[in-house]
């Protein structure tokens, strides 16, 4: 069985965030391209982020290199009041792969903790479905069917949980079709 990992990264949470994007857990070091949330060139996470917010699928790249500008994407982010984690905070990976098919999770992010950090969060978005899967058995709460949402009490704290599909190239939707899925979260965010 393979080693425990431990989440790499420290919590991104801009002091106005409005909205928590949670995935699983960062792939392996070896398929970074920045340190930084959805580091792997082949994620379209900044892809979609680039296109929704720029008309430019290619907005975040550094130009003639496979790697996101992570300074570029902070900025964003800080501006756009958008937090990012994951659901595990360490992991056992049951293959040598990045697929949250083999991710067993060892620890859960404590969400409560991480939203009493961004009081004013009130929209979570897990960004496919092993975050979701998370989510939905440690809250006891509906699935949002994917591109939709639920109400989600955490606490004391309402927050509304939105479903994305996953922007991993494993995923088999075009990246138009993702795109449409977050345009559609951040109309109802505005």
């Amino acid at each position: 069985m393979s080693d425990i990992e431990r989440h790499p990264f420290e919590p991104f949470l801009p002091g106005r965030a409005r909205i928590l994007f949670l995935g699983s857990f960062p792939p392996q070091p070896k398929r970074w391209s920045m340190s930084f949330f959805y580091p792997n060139w082949l994620n379209d996470f900044w892809r979609v982020m680039g296109l929704l917010f720029h008309s430019d699928k290619d907005y975040f790249a550094v130009n003639g290199e496979k790697r996101f500008d992570e300074a570029r994407i902070r900025a964003f982010c800080e501006e756009q009041g958008f937090a990012l984690y994951d659901t595990a905070c360490t992991v056992r990976r049951l293959k040598d792969n990045a697929s949250d098919r083999f991710l067993e999770v060892v620890q859960e992010t404590d969400l409560p903790a991480l939203l009493a950090r961004i009081p004013d969060c009130r929209v979570l978005v897990t960004t496919g479905q092993k975050a979701t899967d998370v989510i939905v058995e440690h809250f006891h709460c509906a699935e949002p069917p994917v591109g939709r949402q639920v109400p989600l009490q955490i606490g004391s704290r309402a927050l509304t949980f939105w479903r994305m599909p996953s922007t991993s190239r494993a995923y088999p939707l075009a990246l138009e079709k993702k795109a449409d899925a977050y345009r559609q979260l951040f109309s109802s965010t505005d």
